[in-house]
């Protein structure tokens, strides 16, 4: 399977809104759904430095994606609490 095969398959796949956490969720399950993109993201990008290969900056990139959307999902719960 191509690269663009892939992307458009998972541009069909709906979002689903939800969060699935690794560990048993704490009072703060964006916080922790933070915490595990930005895990993820940090340990693939230590294999990207060590392999340096075009599938492991793939999914270095992917898991950095992801963390950037957790934390814009952290600031904007932050935010929402911060105005009620």
């Amino acid at each position: 399977m191509s690269v663009n095969e892939l992307k458009v398959l998972l541009d069909q796949v709906a979002d689903t809104r939800e969060l699935i956490l690794r560990r048993t969720a704490t009072w703060a399950p964006v916080r922790d759904a933070w915490g595990d993109a930005h895990e993820d993201a940090a340990r693939a990008y230590r294999v990207w430095q060590h392999r340096r290969d075009v599938a492991s900056y793939a999914a270095y990139r992917a898991a950095q994606d992801r963390e950037d959307a957790a934390q814009d999902a952290l600031a904007a719960s932050c935010a929402s609490a911060a105005a009620a």
